[in-house]
């Protein structure tokens, strides 16, 4: 399971891959304070997207792509629209 090297190809990724099954669709996020790191992983048990990082200001985008994914999986509009307007 190899992790993506940029922020911009992770985020796109795994908006991809929440929007082609969204029933299968999950997220974890994990932060390890010994090593100071923090791992996203989304997953739908056939493609496994990871994105690790040690950097402070990138707390702030998996923030904001975890805010995403989250009003997506519980909206009542369709996932192609909602993604429109973001």
């Amino acid at each position: 399971m190899p992790y993506f090297h940029t922020w911009e190809e992770f985020a796109s990724a795994a908006e991809k891959l929440y929007l082609t099954d969204p029933m299968k669709a999950r997220v974890v996020i994990k932060y390890r304070h010994c090593d100071g790191n923090i791992r996203i992983k989304v997953t739908d048990n056939a493609v496994c997207l990871q994105y690790k990082t040690d950097q402070a200001q990138d707390v702030k985008k998996i923030e904001k792509l975890h805010g995403k994914l989250m009003r997506l999986m519980v909206s009542k509009e369709t996932h192609s629209a909602a993604m429109e307007t973001d």
